[in-house]
Formats: C-alpha cells, sequence, structure tokens
C-alpha cells in the first residue's frame, strides 16, 4: 500500500539578523509573511531571542546565510533551530544561502580541525529536519549531513544575465583554480564556449600566485568563474595574467561576494570590467557603490525551491 506523503497545513519562512531584506525577497516571492521573532543582544554578547508566533505542526523554513560575523549569525541560526523545535515545529528546514566555514572542508595539515563539518554536525544536532544550501564551497560537505540536503547554484541566474550581455563567438570560460573546473564547465557548456583553467599556487590563507594558463585565450572574451570572491587577491591576478596572455577583455562572477578587507579597492583599482556576485550575503555601502559590481537575486530562485520542498515536488529543475 503507497504512502501518502506529509502534507503539511502551514509553512512559515523566518529570518535571522544576516540578510533580511533577502528573506523578505523570498516572502514576496512566495506570497506569504515574514514570520515574526524577536532577536536582540544582551550587554554581554549573549544572543536572545523569542518566535513570536505559533509554530506548532507547522513546516518551518529558516533562511540565514552563516556570513559576517560568522560566528555571530551561527549562533543565532542553532539557536532559532532550538527554539523551534522546542516549540513543536513538525519539519525545520535550514536555508542557507551561504555557508560559513565551508573552505575548511578537510584536513590538510596536522593538528587542525575539519569546521565545515563541525557545523554540519552543530545545525543537525540543534534540530534542523534538513537543510537547503546554495553554491557550497564543496559539494562533499553534502556528506558531512545525515538529514537530507538540498544543494543549489546560482548558475541559472548567472547564465541568464550572460547570454543576453555577451558575443558568445568570442567568449571563453576561465577557471581560476583546479577545484573549480566542474563548476566552470558547466557554464561552459551552457554557453556554449570553450575553457580555459589557471594554474596556481596557493602560500598562504587568502594569498595565492598565478602560475599558468592552460588554454588559448588570446583576442577573447574571458569570463572568470567562482564561487565566491574574499579578498579578492587571487581574482585580480587571475585578470592581470589573463589579459597578459592577450585577453580581450575580463569579467568575472561568483555566487557569494564575501569581500572583505581590501577585496572593493582592489576590484576598482584593477583592470576587471565587471564582478557580477548575487545577494546571498547582505552588501554594505562600500560595496553598492563600487561601479563595477552587478548584483543579481536569488531570491527567485530560493522561493521556488521552498515551495518545492514544502509541497514535497522535486527541485531537480532548479539544478544546473
Amino acid at each position: 500500500m503507497a504512502i501518502s506523503p506529509k502534507v503539511f497545513t502551514d509553512f512559515k519562512v523566518f529570518t535571522g539578523t544576516a540578510n533580511p531584506c533577502l528573506t523578505r525577497e523570498i516572502c514576496e516571492a512566495l506570497n506569504c509573511p515574514l514570520g515574526s521573532a524577536m532577536i536582540k543582544r544582551f550587554a554581554d554578547g549573549e544572543t536572545h531571542l523569542q518566535i513570536q508566533e505559533n509554530v506548532r505542526g507547522a513546516d518551518v523554513f529558516l533562511v540565514q546565510p552563516t556570513c559576517t560575523p560568522v560566528d555571530h549569525h551561527l549562533m543565532e541560526l542553532l539557536l532559532m533551530i532550538d527554539a523551534f523545535k522546542r516549540a513543536s515545529a513538525e519539519r525545520i528546514t535550514a536555508v542557507l544561502p551561504y555557508y560559513g566555514y565551508a573552505r575548511q572542508d578537510r584536513k590538510d595539515r596536522p593538528r587542525m580541525p575539519i569546521s565545515a563539518k563541525l557545523v554540519a554536525s552543530l545545525i543537525e544536532r540543534a534540530g534542523a529536519s534538513r537543510v537547503l544550501a546554495l553554491d557550497l564551497h564543496a559539494a562533499q560537505i553534502q556528506g558531512f549531513f545525515d538529514i537530507p540536503v538540498d544543494h543549489l547554484f546560482a548558475a541559472p541566474v548567472m547564465v541568464e544575465y550572460f547570454e543576453a550581455r555577451f558575443d558568445r563567438a568570442n567568449l571563453i570560460i576561465v577557471s581560476p583554480d583546479a577545484g573549480g573546473v566542474e563548476r566552470a564547465r558547466s557554464f561552459a557548456k551552457r554557453l556554449n564556449a570553450p575553457l580555459a583553467i589557471i594554474d596556481k599556487r596557493r602560500t598562504d590563507a587568502n594569498v595565492a600566485e598565478v602560475m599558468n594558463i592552460i588554454g588559448d585565450v588570446h583576442d577573447k572574451q574571458c569570463l572568470v568563474v567562482d564561487d565566491l570572491v574574499d579578498t579578492a587577491g587571487t581574482l585580480v591576478k587571475a585578470v592581470e595574467a589573463l589579459l597578459e596572455q592577450g585577453a580581450r577583455g575580463v569579467t568575472a562572477c561568483a555566487t557569494h561576494a564575501v569581500l572583505s578587507g581590501p577585496a572593493v579597492e582592489r576590484i576598482n583599482g584593477s583592470p576587471l570590467e565587471e564582478l557580477v556576485v548575487t545577494n546571498s550575503i547582505p552588501h554594505d555601502e562600500q560595496k553598492e557603490r563600487s561601479g563595477k559590481i552587478r548584483t543579481l537575486s536569488v531570491a527567485p530562485l530560493l522561493a521556488r525551491a521552498i515551495q518545492s520542498i514544502h509541497e514535497g515536488g522535486s527541485i531537480s529543475t532548479l539544478f544546473m
């Protein structure tokens, strides 16, 4: 006898303090109100929160990228999940447009933690029923969870933008390192463009040296594809290396605009034509004032995924 899928009587979308603007866009796309929660900090820095509406039996979606300040937003996420669990929510989905600590996904030196695994364990132990993530730094992070993980990509949003912008006859997709080849290859396939790879050697955290370019970029419009931009040192060196090899121009795209430290100044002072990012991480005034940074919204993409998860449908059509 076939078992009918669980039908939830209600679904609610809540947000932490990390990116409420994105959550409001998601709610507008879903035509649903934003859930009410009180979040504040005590004088000693502790987070105090209270869910201010009934969530008993509800299908709850909590949108909270664990971006800067990472530890504060992560703790806020865990406390909210715990509050929903203790308030008898039927299912709790942690929607993570940006997964902090994702770059620490392996033990590559002695006596180091695997921080991405620890974060996954904390989210699961707090009471999350499933996770909806966007462009994880390494897809294998899904395996750190023992609960369902839906891993979306911002590529469809990006590709739609670039299809209208570029003459694809002269376009070449560039992976900034060997680890990003699969991501860049999916762009190249959708845009029907060739692929080049930058061979780089990282000498320290946030420090990289471009070594060699694999592929012919001469007289080509280059599109550098990455999952995130942090200090932009690697990106700027990649742009310079491509132009030295005769590239006609260089544009870049990345899902997560971390842009810490001198990143914006480096981008503004570089020959990079444009950096296209998403609103998975909120932008400060410096980022918004930059004439080289363009932001695309992933709210419709996340809204469609939330609706499909709630209704028990497939989200495979949203994958690249």
